[in-house]
Parts: C-alpha cells; structure tokens; sequence
C-alpha cells in the first residue's frame, strides 16, 4: 500500500508548528499574573523614604500616587497647591534636592530618599523666610492660591542665578548669570498667577536679591 501524502510537511510548516507549541507553553503564565492580581483588587504599593521640611517620612503608597498628593493626602502638608494638575500652573511647585520641580508631573517612589523643601519648610509665622516677607510687604499676592508655589519657584530662581545655571534668554553662556527683570521673568514664566500680581511679585523677587532689575 502506498504511504499516504497527507501528513508531509516542508520545513516552513515545521517551524510553524514549532513556534505555536512555544507561545502555547508560555501563554497560561503569562495571563495568570495579570488575572491573578486583577481578581485581588489591589494597588501596587511600595515603601518609599523622604525627608521633608528637614523631618524623615517613611510610607507606603500606590506606586500611582504623585509627590503632589504624597504631601497633601498622606503628609498634610496643604500649603503646596493642586492646580490645574498638568504641570502648567506651577503651584505644586517645591524645592527637591535643590531644584523646584512640578510635585504634580513626578511620582512620589521616585524620590526615595530626597530631601524635599514645601512652602512649609521655607518658614512659619513670626519666622518668615525673607522670600516670604518680601511678597507680604510688596503685596505679591491676591487669592493668595498660587503664592506657595510663586514663592518656592523665587527662592530657587536666585539659587539659579547665583549658581550660573542659564535661562532661554542668557545671551552669554559663558559669563556669570545676572540678575535681571527679563532672566526672572523668563524664570518665574512656569509659575501663574491669575490675579496678575506679578509687577509686586517681581518687586518681592528684586529686594530679595538686592539689586534692580
């Protein structure tokens, strides 16, 4: 009896096969996981350390949670303003290991073991932080809803300038950063004030810094 023709394969047909067998084997363990930890309900936590307003944090969060919300949810700290929660406002603006940064755009398990500067951490009432003093004595408020995050972005704007960091509007990149009315502007531009006050909040800015602009 001759052999039968229906079971040849080519070689094409057997690496096929062979592929199929493969991603068959592996797709019961790769769904698993997912269903597994779908049907528990759960966020995904992770332990995360800060130091903030120069006090050591220690918590568990979402590994969703942004700094902006580890502050004023878990921490208290409400002084740091939730915006437009974008990163367009710069009211959620604080001072991390020496740089402000939007709190709303950055996850809070990003920052293990940073040491994080809020409005809170600048100065308290009866010991104001010059910055602070400033704006009150120049008026650079209205609402007062964006003022934390104006102030924050001030301090660290001199810091800026005083550590030649340069702006988009530094004509010399190789000569030291000067403190001017167009460098602050362009620096402070982040940072929204609705109320318009910004004409004080510069004059608050230029007495802190000591020179006219």
């Amino acid at each position: 009896m001759a052999p039968s023709n229906d079971w040849k394969f080519t070689r094409r047909d057997v690496l096929k096969m062979g592929a199929m067998s493969v991603t068959a084997l592996a797709a019961p363990r790769l769904v698993a996981a997912p269903s597994e930890s779908a049907a528990s309900g759960k966020p995904v936590t992770a332990k995360v350390a800060l130091e903030v307003n120069g006090t050591p944090q220690a918590l568990e969060l979402d590994t969703r949670t942004t700094l902006l919300d580890a502050l004023r949810e878990h921490m208290h700290l409400t002084g740091t303003k939730k915006g437009c929660d974008h990163g367009q406002c710069g009211a959620c603006t604080v001072i991390v290991d020496g740089r402000r940064i939007n709190s709303c755009l950055t996850l809070a398990v990003m920052h293990e073991g940073a040491k994080v500067t809020t409005i809170e951490g600048l100065g308290k009432p009866g010991s104001l932080h010059p910055m602070q003093a400033a704006f009150v004595k120049h008026d650079g408020y209205q609402c007062g809803y964006c003022t934390p995050g104006q102030i924050c972005s001030a301090v660290a704007v001199l810091d800026e300038i005083k550590n030649d960091i340069p702006s988009h509007v530094t004509e010399d990149l190789t000569a030291k950063s000067q403190f001017s009315r167009t460098e602050v502007r362009e620096r402070m531009s982040g940072n929204i004030c609705r109320c318009g006050a910004y004409s004080n909040i510069h004059d608050a800015i230029e007495e802190v810094a000591g020179g006219a602009a």
